[in-house]
């Protein structure tokens, strides 16, 4: 049964875009020990945990959970950092494999951000949320043509090299009607915070802008 070191370093080689032979490679061990680290819930030993992370630019403490709880870049800057302009092809590209991003809207409560779990589906972003929640009654206005503009942001951050990117997408979004449910439904969309969350949004990218940041 794997544990959670496991999943983390799993999680951070396949985000990375490496196969256990070459992180293996990367970290100098053999790619059977990767697979058995990332297979079972044992620990491992000090070394081999430090040419891991290190193999995946990460930190030991990441690798172990140590990061779980609080929130990402709390460290310095890298030296002369520069951030740069991403153009709307990239940050489509950045954010098409899907996953957590936040929508900023004008809720009946005052400004208000939440996560969700999203895919990209036929160029447009498409969430899930509670039938009556506070998406819902925003975009419910009862005025026949009128839209609701939205924000919609991604970022990753890696901690270790201190660099990470932003995609903000600004556009309506629009109750999914039930008569193109099946045009959504195919994206796949599953929120992580459970429950009954049938409501399907969608969000056209009339605005899409981007900045990555780096050191020298």
């Amino acid at each position: 049964m794997t544990g959670d070191l496991g999943r983390r370093i799993t999680y951070y080689r396949e985000r990375r875009g490496l196969t256990r032979e070459e992180l293996a490679e990367r970290a100098a061990m053999a790619p059977g020990y990767v697979q058995y680290v990332e297979e079972h819930p044992d620990t491992i030993a000090t070394g081999a945990l430090t040419r891991l992370a290190g193999a995946l630019g990460v930190t030991s403490g990441v690798l172990l959970g140590g990061a779980a709880d609080r929130p990402p870049g709390p460290g310095t800057a890298r030296a002369a950092p520069t951030l740069k302009k991403l153009d709307r092809d990239e940050c489509l590209r950045l954010i098409a494999p899907g996953g957590i991003g936040r929508v900023a809207f004008d809720g009946p409560d005052g400004p208000t951000v939440l996560p969700v779990n999203y895919k990209l589906h036929e160029g447009a972003v498409v969430f899930r949320t509670a039938q009556g929640g506070q998406m819902d009654r925003t975009l419910r206005t009862g005025m026949e043509g009128v839209e609701v503009k939205i924000g919609f942001e991604v970022d990753q951050i890696d901690e270790a090299r201190r660099e990470g990117w932003s995609v903000l997408v600004q556009g309506p979004a629009h109750l999914v009607k039930e008569k193109e449910l099946d045009e959504v439904t195919g994206a796949g969309v599953t929120p992580w915070a459970g429950g009954e969350r049938e409501l399907y949004i969608r969000i056209l990218p009339h605005q899409v802008t981007g900045r990555r940041i780096h050191g020298l």
